[in-house]
C-alpha cells in the first residue's frame, strides 16, 4: 500500500477514526492489525518474515533480560545477528555473491559450476525493519536498553506502519515509551501531522515523480542520450528527485504518526546546504547515518584508533553502507565514493585550512561556506549516477560523457538535442523547475523562521487559503501513478 494510493486514502482515515474511537487498552492491537493488513497488502506471505523476526528478537530479547552478564547474552545476541542477517543475505544477497563468484571465477578462468539461484522476491521494507530490531537487541544487550515485556507492544514496534517500509529507522528507547502511552485526540496535533503528510505528498507526486519523467529516458537508455549538457541535468534532476521522494516519504511518515500521537526523529535537515560531505551525512538520512555511527563505526573503534585504521573503518561503513542500499556493484561504488569523500576530507582538513588561509576564504566565513556547499553538492551529485544507474556500465558510460559536446553547445547538433528535449518534456521542465524552487525556498525559509510556528499563528482564513492552494497544486500538478517510492526497493 503506496502513501500517494487511494488505498491508502481510505486506509488512513478509517485507521484514525477507529484508533481515537475505541478504549485505549483496544488501540494497541488495532495499530498493530492494521500495521500488518498495510504489509500484507504489498504480499501477504511476507508477513510470515516479519512476524518470525519479531518472535525471534523478542525471545532473544527477553531471554537477555534475565542474564546478569554479557557473556550470559551473547548467544542470543548471535541468534538474533544470525536470524536477521542471514533473512537478509538469502533474499537481498545470496544471488549477488553467487553472480560475482561466478563471474570471478570465469575472469580467472576457475572451473565453476553454474551454482543454484534463488527466485525470490525481496520483501519491501526488509531492511529497514531489520535493521530497526537488530539496533534494539544491540541496546538490551549492551545494558542501554529494557527488554520489552509485552510481546503485542514489541511486535508493534517492529511492524508500526508509518515507518514499517522505508524508515525512519527508530531506537527502542525513543519509540517503546510511546507506545505504553494513552494519547488524546488532539486537534492541533493532528491539523500538524496532516499539514506534514501533504506536504511531503507534494515532495513526491509534485517534485519526485515529475521529475522522474526527465531522468528516466536518460539513465534507461543513456547511450542514446550521449551528450554532457542533456547527462548533467538528468543527474542534476535525479539529485532532487531522490530528495523529494525519499524526504517526501519521510515526512508523510512523520506526519501519520503524530496525526496518532507518535513522534519520529527528524530524517532529513536540507542536507544539499552541507559545506562538506560529513556535514551531508549528519543531515542524510539521519536515522541510518547514525546507526551505522553507532553499531558499526564505533565497535570497529571509530576515529579513536590510528589514523590508517579509522580510515579503514570509514570506508568498511560506507562499502556496508552502499551494500544495504543494494544487492549491485553500482551501490558498492556509491557507497566506496562517499567513503573516500570522508576519508579524504578528513585527511586534507589541514591542508583546506591552509588553502583557505593563502586564498583569503579564511577571512570570509560566508563565502568559503557558499564554496563548501556548491563543492560538496558536485560530489554528492557526481555519486548519484552510481546510486541510480542501471548498471555499472551505464554509470560508467554517463560518467565518461559528462563533459562531451561542451564546446559544441552553441553548434547546431548539440543545440538541436536539447531543444528537441526541452520541447517534448517541456511541461515537465517547467513544472519540475517550479516544484524544485517551491520545495527548497519553504524548508529553508520554514527552518529559518519556524515556519510551523509561523502558520499556526496565522489567521483560519490564511491557514485555509495556504491548505486549498497546496492541495490544487498537488491535484493539478500531480503524477498519479501509483508511482513507489525508490527506498521501498531497499
Amino acid at each position: 500500500m503506496l502513501f500517494n494510493s487511494l488505498h491508502f486514502l481510505v486506509f488512513f482515515p478509517l485507521v484514525v477514526g477507529l484508533y481515537f474511537g475505541l478504549p485505549p487498552r483496544w488501540r494497541g492491537p488495532l495499530l498493530l492489525l492494521a500495521s500488518y493488513y498495510f504489509y500484507m497488502s504489498w504480499r501477504a506471505v511476507y508477513a510470515l518474515l516479519l512476524l518470525a523476526t519479531t518472535l525471534v528478537d523478542y525471545y532473544s530479547g527477553y531471554r537477555m533480560s534475565q542474564l546478569a552478564t554479557k557473556q550470559e547474552r551473547r548467544p542470543y545476541l548471535y541468534l538474533s545477528l544470525v536470524s536477521n542477517l542471514g533473512t537478509l543475505f538469502v533474499f537481498k544477497y545470496f544471488n549477488f555473491f553467487r553472480d560475482s563468484v561466478l563471474q570471478l571465477a570465469e575472469a580467472f578462468h576457475l572451473p565453476h559450476g553454474s551454482g543454484p539461484a534463488l527466485g525470490l522476491l525481496l520483501p519491501v521494507g526488509v531492511s529497514f525493519y531489520t535493521f530497526q530490531s537488530v539496533g534494539y537487541i544491540i541496546d538490551v544487550y549492551q545494558g542501554r536498553l529494557e527488554a520489552e515485556r509485552n510481546f503485542g507492544r514489541f511486535a508493534l514496534f517492529v511492524a508500526f506502519f508509518p515507518q514499517l517500509v522505508a524508515g525512519p529507522i527508530e531506537r527502542g528507547g525513543h519509540m517503546l515509551p510511546q507506545f505504553r502511552r494513552e494519547h488524546r485526540f488532539d486537534y492541533a496535533r493532528i491539523v500538524s501531522g496532516l499539514r506534514l503528510m501533504a506536504w511531503g505528498l507534494f515532495k513526491k507526486v509534485v517534485v519526485a515523480d515529475r521529475l522522474a519523467l526527465l531522468v528516466n529516458p536518460v539513465f534507461n537508455n543513456p547511450r542514446q542520450h550521449p551528450e554532457g549538457p542533456l547527462l548533467v541535468l538528468a543527474t542534476l534532476a535525479f539529485t532532487f528527485q531522490i530528495y523529494g521522494d525519499f524526504s517526501g516519504y519521510t515526512d508523510m511518515a512523520r506526519g501519520a504518526a503524530r496525526v496518532l500521537g507518535f513522534d519520529f526523529n527528524l530524517n532529513f535537515r536540507q542536507p544539499y546546504l552541507s559545506a562538506s560531505v560529513p556535514e551531508f551525512w549528519r543531515r542524510w538520512h539521519i536515522s541510518l547515518s547514525s546507526w551505522f555511527r553507532d553499531y558499526v563505526y564505533i565497535p570497529l573503534g571509530g576515529s579513536r584508533v590510528r589514523p590508517a585504521r579509522a580510515y579503514a573503518n570509514l570506508l568498511a561503513v560506507f562499502l556496508i553502507s552502499g551494500l544495504w542500499h543494494g544487492a549491485n556493484w553500482t551501490f558498492l561504488v556509491w557507497g566506496g565514493l562517499h567513503g573516500l569523500y570522508l576519508v579524504l576530507s578528513t585527511w586534507a582538513r589541514p591542508l583546506k585550512e591552509r588553502l583557505a588561509q593563502l586564498t583569503g576564504l579564511a577571512g570570509h566565513p560566508r563565502l568559503r561556506r557558499v564554496w563548501g556547499v556548491l563543492v560538496t553538492f558536485g560530489l554528492v551529485a557526481y555519486a548519484w549516477i552510481f546510486f541510480r544507474a542501471n548498471t555499472f556500465g551505464d554509470a560508467v558510460f554517463i560518467s565518461q560523457h559528462l563533459f562531451n559536446g561542451w564546446d559544441q553547445l552553441g553548434g547546431r547538433g548539440t543545440t538541436t538535442l536539447l531543444l528537441e528535449f526541452s520541447q517534448h518534456y517541456r511541461p515537465e521542465l517547467a513544472v519540475a523547475a517550479f516544484g524544485v524552487l517551491l520545495m527548497l525556498g519553504v524548508e529553508y525559509f520554514g527552518r529559518a523562521r519556524s515556519l510551523q510556528a509561523w502558520v499556526s499563528a496565522q489567521s483560519v482564513a490564511v491557514r485555509w487559503s495556504g491548505y486549498v492552494g497546496l492541495a490544487l497544486l498537488i491535484l493539478y500538478l500531480g503524477v498519479f501513478n501509483s508511482t513507489s517510492f525508490i527506498y521501498f526497493q531497499f
